[in-house]
């Protein structure tokens, strides 16, 4: 299955009125629901679940085994490892509805997301967090912070290259050099090794 420059394994299914950007491919047995829209360059692994009506923007790679549900939305070049989980329902019971109590969870560009993590709804992670392997969120975590543990707590900053920012704050991958300024991780000074997404 193909469309304007974009594909889709044999095994997945894309549901009518769904967009798809340029370059993005769709493996093994995953499902795009109604109302979604996926970006341009994107990777959804295999057994992801998309949708209904999920925004989903550039350069994001999902990995196998993730369902992203209606109220969730990723900003550009998100990274969800594999078998994270989003939740929707604060209190779900299998025999109540409670379609209208769903809360908005929001992935800003740039942010990773660790395997087996799960996302409590209704938080916001920021611009080029770090949510480690396993852990548990319940609240907003802050651009740049690195979060782990049940409940997720802050273990430090991270480089716009993904790096753990050490004592000299200086950015292993791309030298990039960065301070903390009322509460916030700033770049300071570009480094010789550019990461060349997004532009800036």
């Amino acid at each position: 299955m193909s469309g304007n420059k974009w594909s889709a394994h044999e095994s997945a299914y894309v549901d009518d009125g769904v967009e798809v950007g340029d370059g993005t491919k769709i493996w093994h047995f995953s499902h795009v629901l109604k109302g979604s829209k996926l970006g341009a360059r994107c990777s959804l692994g295999q057994n992801v679940v998309v949708g209904p009506n999920v925004s989903i923007g550039d350069d994001c790679k999902i990995q196998n085994n993730v369902s992203v549900y209606d109220g969730v939305t990723l900003e550009d070049g998100v990274f969800c490892g594999p078998s994270c989980v989003f939740t929707n329902v604060r209190n779900p019971r299998a025999f109540v509805s409670r379609k209208e109590a769903f809360e908005p969870t929001l992935v800003k560009r740039g942010a990773s997301i660790g395997a087996n993590a799960t996302i409590r709804l209704g938080v916001t992670l920021g611009e080029y967090c770090f949510v480690a392997a396993g852990a548990v969120v319940v609240k907003d975590v802050p651009a740049h912070a690195m979060v782990g543990g049940v409940p997720a707590r802050q273990m430090g900053w991270v480089s716009h290259a993904g790096e753990v920012l050490r004592d000299d704050m200086v950015c292993s991958w791309s030298g990039d050099k960065y301070e903390v300024r009322d509460g916030a991780l700033v770049r300071t000074e570009r480094g010789a090794r550019t990461v060349n997404w997004p532009a800036e």
